[in-house]
Formats: structure tokens, C-alpha cells, sequence
């Protein structure tokens, strides 16, 4: 008889062997050492266990021991799953790098450079990978610091690789107008959500209807853990108030059931080439979102609170991002020009 054993981070993952048989492997961990036979074997406990214990015992001397302290931690744990696992991803990146660097050693000014040449090797592969890795061990380094682990943190302020080239990538009045015409209407909503919230998709297709109460919607951003609290304007209002409330979430499929993201994404994409969209995506709504606001007049500060945005963030999107582009601006600009001009009689 086995008897079912809770160990804190058991990990487990099953495989079809190539003769049809399907076995279950176990691991210390996520990404530790495996284990022998399956919980209730004889000497499974104990080969966890050791595993364990050998991974407390890791010297708190090499960069490792901040590594692992900093999954344990709140500012690790507090994101959502999906960006807890994407870290993951880059710390394993990290560890077979670095895993016995010795602290130390971050004081020395050549330090900078070692790791400035490690970002570069992984560029030759993928620059937007490479700025990832090299962001989350700064991040880590940073928490490090700031809880007295380390003395120095030499990844600061070190500027990226990898630029996005979406400054083009603007949704106009007349796209919005195509995409309305031709998309099924179960897309209508998610688009009026994306346009009058600037929240990112996955917070949208979550949405329940508990988070609007006919005037405002209140929401925390999964990624970020920013609390947003928006007003509805009138297009949104009249368009939520109009939606028949079938099911806890906001956003339906055209069969009255929650979006997946592979689903929405693939359903999005075909109304876009339907209404002759090329080029954008349903993320670029959220930048089109500040700069509609800020050509409306908001300023930095009340953009940021809507949507949720850093005011350094806000900033960058307006400077460099789409708010240059809006020919709405040039319109604007000329007309303040015209009133404060004196023309001849």
C-alpha cells in the first residue's frame, strides 16, 4: 500500500516510452535532481530529503544562494504564474552561467564587462532573449542588494539590445471603422475594452463582470500587480450595459464560453486580415490607448492611472513609440497656431 506524501516543490513529469509504456518520473524540485521510484517507495523520502539538504547547503558565497533566495521570495512569488515561470526560464539561463560565481567578485570593475560579454553571446541567437536574461539577473541582483546579500550590482543601468520597431504599428479611425464592419460582433467588445482601458489582453479576457459596476472597472494588472480603477466612458458603457451577462466573464467566444488566448488570438487575427488589417495587433491598442488620451489632453500622471503604465513608461510611449505619428497631433498643433495667429483683413 503507497501512502501519498506531501514534499514542498515535488515535481513530476510523465513520458511515453518508445514501448508504449507510460512511467511518471519525480524530481526534488522543478529543474532538481531526480529522484528514485515514486512517493511511498522505500528510500524515496530519504533521497529527497538529501536533495534538499544539499540545496540548503549551497554556499552562500556564489551567486547561486541569491538566486534561490530570491525565488523564495515575496517580489518572486507576488506576479503572476506565467511571469514566475518566464523567470524561471531565465534564471536556469543564468545558473548554467554563473551558478559558482563568487559574490565577491561584484565589487571588481571587470565584473560589468563579464556579464555585458555573456548578453552578447546569447544575442547571436536572439537579442530580445538576451535583454531578458540579462533584465531578470539584474532584477535579482538588485533585490539582493537591497536585503543586504550582495555589496554591488554591476548589471545597473545597462541599456538594451534589442528595439521594437512598432513606432508604425497605429491603429487609425479608419482601421477601427474596418475592423467593426467586417469583424463577427463577439469582437466588437474586445475591442471598445482595449481602446477605452489600455489594459493588456490577458487582463482583459479575465475581466469578470464583478469588476464594473455600471460606472467604473476596477482590476489588478497580473503581470504588474498594479490596481487600475477606470472609468467607463460612454462607448464603453453603453457597449458593456448592452452585453448580455451569460457568464462570470465579460469576454465570450460567439459559443457563450471564455476565451483561451491561443483561441482569442487566432480569432483576432483572421477578423483582422478579413477587414484588410495588416501589420497590428491587439497589443498595439494599448498604446494607441495613450496616445488617444493624451491627444484628448491627459496628462502623464492621469494616462498612467488608467492604464496602468509607469509615468516613465507613459513617457516613452508618447516620445518614441506612436504619439509622434498621430497625425491628429500636427491637426491639433495647427489650430492652436491658427487661433493665436493675427491674419491681415
Amino acid at each position: 500500500m503507497r501512502v501519498r506524501l506531501r514534499l514542498r516543490g515535488l515535481n513530476s513529469k510523465t513520458k511515453r516510452l518508445a514501448d508504449g509504456r507510460v512511467v511518471t518520473y519525480y524530481y526534488a524540485w522543478k529543474g532538481g535532481p531526480r529522484l528514485p521510484g515514486a512517493p511511498g517507495d522505500p528510500g524515496f523520502v530519504a533521497a529527497y530529503n538529501e536533495a534538499v539538504s544539499r540545496k540548503r547547503q549551497t554556499l552562500k558565497s556564489e551567486l547561486l544562494s541569491v538566486l534561490q533566495a530570491y525565488q523564495s521570495s515575496g517580489e518572486f512569488l507576488g506576479p503572476a504564474d506565467r511571469t514566475r515561470q518566464d523567470y524561471i526560464k531565465q534564471i536556469a539561463v543564468i545558473e548554467r552561467e554563473f551558478s559558482d560565481f563568487p559574490l565577491e567578485a561584484l565589487k571588481d570593475k571587470r565584473t560589468r564587462a563579464l556579464f555585458l560579454e555573456w548578453r552578447d553571446r546569447l544575442a547571436l541567437k536572439s537579442k530580445r532573449q538576451a535583454d531578458y536574461a540579462f533584465t531578470v539577473l539584474a532584477r535579482v541582483l538588485s533585490w539582493g542588494l537591497n536585503r543586504g546579500l550582495i555589496s554591488s550590482n554591476p548589471c545597473e543601468k545597462s541599456g538594451r539590445l534589442y528595439r521594437s520597431t512598432r513606432v508604425d504599428n497605429i491603429w487609425t479611425d479608419d482601421d477601427e471603422a474596418a475592423f467593426l464592419a467586417a469583424a463577427p460582433k463577439h469582437l466588437h467588445l474586445a475591442l471598445t475594452l482595449a481602446l477605452w482601458t489600455g489594459q493588456r489582453q490577458g487582463d482583459l479576457l479575465r475581466l469578470p463582470w464583478s469588476a464594473y459596476d455600471g460606472e467604473v472597472i476596477r482590476l489588478k494588472q497580473s503581470k504588474t500587480g498594479v490596481r487600475v480603477v477606470v472609468p467607463a466612458g460612454a462607448p464603453l458603457k453603453a457597449a458593456l450595459d448592452a452585453t448580455p451577462r451569460v457568464s462570470p466573464v465579460i469576454l465570450m467566444t460567439s459559443e457563450g464560453r471564455p476565451w483561451t488566448a491561443g483561441g482569442f488570438h487566432a480569432s483576432w487575427r483572421k477578423a483582422c486580415a478579413k477587414a484588410g488589417i495588416v501589420g497590428l495587433t491587439f497589443h498595439d491598442l494599448r498604446g494607441i490607448a495613450v496616445t488617444r488620451l493624451a491627444v484628448a489632453g491627459a496628462t502623464e500622471a492621469e494616462i498612467a492611472t488608467i492604464t496602468g503604465h509607469s509615468l516613465a513608461d507613459v513617457r516613452t510611449i508618447l516620445d518614441a513609440s506612436y504619439l509622434h505619428r498621430d497625425p491628429a497631433l500636427g491637426r491639433s498643433a495647427i489650430k492652436k497656431l491658427e487661433k493665436r495667429t493675427k491674419f491681415p483683413d
